[in-house]
């Protein structure tokens, strides 16, 4: 397979291999750390899970990630990329570790959800650095298949370190000391990955200590005129607009359907008391969303080469609309699971195709500034979407009127779809 050699050409740079492994490693934790969240928030029996515990746990997961995604780069363009990937690493590890501490003292969730936001806030700093770092271990020819497989990897790790975190909580049973130890197994793999870069020489990585770097503060301001530019110039771009406003749709629905399904299991769903039967239902779910993530990357090609990309855009939210309803309204755990497979399918080959769309109508001055916008929106949507959820849903997580609702948006998604492509023809056929 071309992807197989690909890695094999890749792997024969030695820093490439170090690299790469700071980033499995690094992933890996991410998912063992972000599963002992959720499973601390929503299937310890001594809890009361909420949607809205839900929602503020989503925020601590998702936040970071967008609002300090944009300013990182001005202190990545200042510090040594390597020491960023070991200290940042290493602090993960004590914040980790910190956050064991506290389950175990069964401190006030503030606290707790301190600690966990402290922790994602420097994986910002973590996985920009090793994007910013790659251009220095590979050639410029392969520079465009190595941002393609290595992040690649990077998310098949996390979902390797999220199924490590559910077999480790399920092994043990349920309780304070058992989410206590998963989230300090994320610990030490964090640990391991701010080690492993030690592989790799201080000064490997960049940034080049004589490249004169413009005042703290400058760049700072610069990096906001320079969002509020990019945000300018995409408001002229209207495919782009449309296609952003239809994925911002897509994923407020995907969010408010995974609270409802999170409550599904931790209540309607668990089957014994400790919850254990609705923690690895979750599993299940889990896994088959991401099949059908999978599967999206497969068919979408076929789909825009069919269908265009904003028609492609278009056919995911219609079927989503018909297909969320009937699957989901009977409340079962059978043709919910299905729901996810398909709701998998359709957010991710929507979102591939609105990718193209924004790559192929920003100009490449702008582009990424453009997707910087993008991840916030993307991020602020789920995260606004439990927010929602929280209001709306009961403590089963039982709610026609939900799926009701998330069904019509759907439709108003491939609704406006519609309306655009018909005054956009040909900006949606140039992408």
């Amino acid at each position: 397979m071309a992807v197989t050699a690909d890695l094999r050409v890749l792997l024969r740079f030695a820093d490439f291999r170090r690299l790469l492994v700071v980033r499995l490693l690094s992933q890996l934790s991410d998912g063992v750390y972000q599963v002992a969240l959720a499973t601390y928030v929503v299937f310890t029996p001594e809890k009361q899970a909420s949607a809205a515990s839900i929602a503020a746990a989503m925020a601590v997961l998702l936040l970071p990630y967008s609002l300090l995604g944009p300013f990182t780069g001005v202190l990545l363009d200042r510090w040594r990329r390597r020491q960023v990937l070991l200290y940042c690493n290493l602090l993960r590890a004590v914040f980790a570790a910190g956050t064991a501490l506290l389950i175990l003292a069964r401190v006030p969730d503030s606290l707790f959800y301190l600690s966990a936001l402290s922790v994602t806030a420097v994986n910002r700093f973590v996985l920009s650095g090793l994007s910013a770092a790659l251009p220095r271990v590979v050639d410029g020819e392969r520079l465009v298949v190595a941002n393609s497989l290595s992040p690649t990897a990077g998310t098949i790790a996390a979902t390797a370190g999220g199924g490590v975190g559910f077999l480790v909580r399920l092994g043990l049973g349920a309780g304070y000391g058992p989410d206590a130890v998963v989230v300090g197994v994320g610990a030490v793999l964090y640990l391991c990955a701010g080690l492993s870069a030690r592989t790799m020489a201080p000064g490997r990585l960049g940034p080049d200590p004589g490249v004169l770097q413009p005042r703290f503060g400058a760049a700072l301001a610069g990096t906001a005129r320079g969002l509020a530019d990019g945000l300018r110039h995409l408001a002229g771009r209207r495919a782009a607009v449309h296609a952003l406003a239809a994925m911002t749709v897509l994923r407020f629905c995907y969010g408010a359907l995974t609270v409802m399904l999170v409550l599904l299991c931790r209540y309607a769903w668990a089957g014994s008391p400790d919850a254990s039967g609705g923690l690895a239902l979750l599993g299940v779910a889990l896994a088959v969303s991401g099949a059908g993530f999978f599967l999206a990357a497969l068919i979408t090609p076929y789909g825009t080469g069919r269908f265009g990309t904003a028609g492609w855009i278009t056919v995911c939210a219609a079927a989503s609309a018909v297909l969320e309803p009937a699957l989901g309204l009977p409340l079962t755990p059978a043709p919910v699971l299905a729901a996810a497979f398909v709701l998998g399918v359709t957010t991710q080959g929507a979102k591939i195709a609105t990718d193209t769309v924004v790559q192929t109508s920003v100009d490449d001055a702008f582009r990424g500034r453009v997707f910087s916008l993008y991840d916030v929106l993307f991020n602020v949507a789920f995260v606004g979407s439990a927010a929602v959820a929280a209001a709306m849903l009961p403590p089963d997580g039982r709610s026609p009127a939900l799926i009701l609702m998330i069904a019509v948006l759907y439709a108003l998604a491939a609704a406006g779809m519609v309306r655009a492509m018909r005054g956009l023809t040909s900006a949606f056929d140039r992408a």
